[in-house]
């Protein structure tokens, strides 16, 4: 009797353990996969770069602590010490801004092409014939006409995000169905309260799509928006440090925008899956 009571219990012990991992492999699998390839990059990169004092390209220990040294000084001590929050805010308002400016602008303007003929007949043949104008063509007609400086670099990131954000808004309006509008008709909802009662809700999924979007440019393109002459910010220091062959600067602040526009992207997802519970794709 004592050996099956010991055999039962084993089996009861086994079983609690095979449950225990059945529940947190599911959420420790994604985690693994995840960073499986950027930690195959780092050791390729490590061993390509390590013993080799005269390559411009550093190993990724003398990048962490540069990075360290960005943000808290202490290992180099020279004029890049301890300004990583300087020039990260600098380049957070341009980005956000720049962002929001798009958003404004885009959103309405979109609805308007998208649902009124007259308006996209107007508008969209030149939208389509200045959008795939890079922003980097931009870069000298900006310095022109806004100047050296903040301005500039602020409207080239409006342009990297503004015509994301446009597209997939005239996208998203013009795929309502029909019978959405005979259906508001039908309970009294005519003329404009249809374009905040039934176009923005059914757009909004194409609408989070092309925010996604524009934000992801606009931390693309805060490089090419701060060659403009400014004195703070990521892509400021990246270009300054590329010139002083300051490799480890350059990808410190590439770093960095990665992070934050990835930072960025989640925060835009999770705006979008409380807003669009109701959404399949989105909720």
């Amino acid at each position: 009797m004592t050996t099956v009571a010991s055999h039962t219990e084993e089996e009861a012990a086994s079983a609690g353990e095979t449950s225990q991992t059945a529940l947190w492999w599911p959420r420790l699998r994604p985690v693994l996969l995840a960073v499986t390839f950027p930690l195959a990059m780092l050791a390729f990169w490590h061993f390509a770069t390590v013993g080799r004092p005269g390559s411009l390209i550093p190993p990724p220990y003398e990048v962490w602590q540069e990075l360290q040294d960005l943000a808290f000084g202490g290992i180099n001590d020279d004029a890049y010490s301890r300004t990583l929050h300087i020039h990260l805010l600098a380049s957070i308002s341009r980005v956000y801004g720049g962002f929001a400016l798009a958003l404004i602008v885009a959103l309405p303007l979109g609805m308007l092409i998208g649902r009124v003929p007259l308006v996209r007949q107007l508008l969209d043949p030149t939208i389509q014939i200045l959008r795939p104008v890079p922003v980097t063509a931009w870069l000298p007609l900006a310095m022109i006409i806004f100047g050296l400086g903040p301005r500039s670099a602020f409207f080239l990131v409006f342009l990297g995000a503004f015509y994301p954000i446009l597209v997939n808004t005239i996208f998203g309006v013009r795929s309502v169905e029909p019978r959405l509008f005979e259906a508001a008709s039908m309970l009294g909802c005519t003329g404009p309260a249809q374009f905040f009662r039934v176009v923005l809700p059914a757009a909004l999924p194409s609408i989070f799509t092309g925010m996604r979007l524009g934000l992801g440019f606009a931390w693309v393109v805060i490089v090419v928006g701060e060659m403009t002459g400014v004195q703070t910010g990521l892509g400021a220091i990246i270009m300054e440090a590329r010139q002083l062959s300051r490799t480890e600067i350059v990808i410190s602040g590439m770093i960095v925008i990665g992070i934050f526009g990835f930072l960025s992207d989640q925060l835009v997802m999770l705006i979008g899956r409380r807003l669009l519970a109701w959404s399949p794709s989105h909720g």
